[in-house]
């Protein structure tokens, strides 16, 4: 970025250089940290969030999944969030929500107090790369899926996404854009930070909940699919089906709709007709030209 903007941390609101937390605490010693991530749309008549209250509802659910509970309240952070954007004018972009525990442990693993909260709205850029849909390529990863009884894989922690990290690392390596993963019963999970999504005979089909993140991008997607009249499965997939699949694409906060056009060595159109119809409907909802889901956007400033 050329130029940082402010942080609100702790309803503080600093410079970017000034929002740091000691090397030995907590939420980076031990991994222990939480998180949202959301985009922001700019329109005429101001700067709106998409789906902020539901992102934060999943950020307080992430806490109760881990037995933290967040310093502030979710409205509280909606305020703050809000001021924040307008003292940076982010416009287009992103936030990012950070709860942690700040404080130093060099021993200590069960910590009793409240989270720290850091805020940053972030505008768009050519690092960030929204909106920047192209075809990607992808292939399965030799790294599983975390197992549901092992961690909450429902929470959006930054420990889960060494998971992440491995699946894509091990595609990128192989020549890949993207790795998908599978649970450790065989099932198809989903990407590193990404939902899948598959069509077969006109039928769109995606994993259950259960052994993936509840995406609320995912969710948007299969609400709207459903509302145009989409016949749409959530089911187990099998390694096989993906191989057999008509059209492929993956989605996240940042990117809605990636078309996939190479899984392993199988040429796919990308976008398919489904895949294309999907991305419609999503950018008239995040265009603003669907005023069916005018609820789906919270205003900033």
């Amino acid at each position: 970025m050329e130029s940082k903007p402010k942080v609100w941390i702790n309803n503080t609101i600093l410079p970017w250089e000034e929002a740091t937390v000691p090397i030995l605490s907590h939420g980076l010693s031990r991994g222990s940290a939480i998180f949202e991530v959301f985009g922001t749309h700019q329109r005429s008549s101001g700067t709106s969030a998409f789906r902020m209250d539901t992102h934060l509802k999943r950020l307080e659910q992430t806490a109760t999944l881990l037995g933290m509970e967040l310093k502030y309240s979710i409205q509280e952070i909606s305020e703050a969030t809000a001021k924040l954007a307008a003292v940076n004018k982010s416009g287009r972009g992103i936030v990012k929500i950070l709860a942690f525990w700040g404080e130093e442990a060099i021993i200590n693993l069960v910590l009793k107090s409240k989270l720290d909260v850091a805020i940053f709205t972030i505008p768009a850029s050519e690092e960030l790369g929204l909106d920047q849909i192209r075809p990607i390529s992808v292939c399965f990863s030799k790294w599983r899926k975390l197992h549901p009884e092992t961690i909450p894989v429902a929470a959006k922690a930054c420990a889960n996404y060494l998971n992440g990290y491995l699946i894509k690392k091990d595609a990128n390596d192989r020549g890949f854009d993207l790795g998908l993963s599978t649970g450790t019963d065989g099932f198809v999970a989903e990407g590193s930070i990404d939902s899948l999504f598959i069509v077969k005979n006109g039928i769109l089909k995606t994993p259950p909940l259960g052994r993936i993140l509840e995406s609320i991008t995912r969710d948007s997607i299969l609400r709207l699919a459903k509302e145009d009249g989409l016949s749409v499965e959530e089911t187990m997939l099998q390694i096989e089906d993906i191989y057999d699949a008509d059209e492929l694409f993956t989605s996240h906060t940042g990117i809605k709709v990636s078309p996939v056009n190479r899984f392993e060595d199988k040429a796919l159109e990308a976008p398919g007709p489904v895949t294309a119809r999907i991305s419609k409907l999503m950018d008239d909802v995040l265009a603003f030209r669907d005023k069916r889901h005018a609820d789906w956007f919270q205003t900033l400033y």
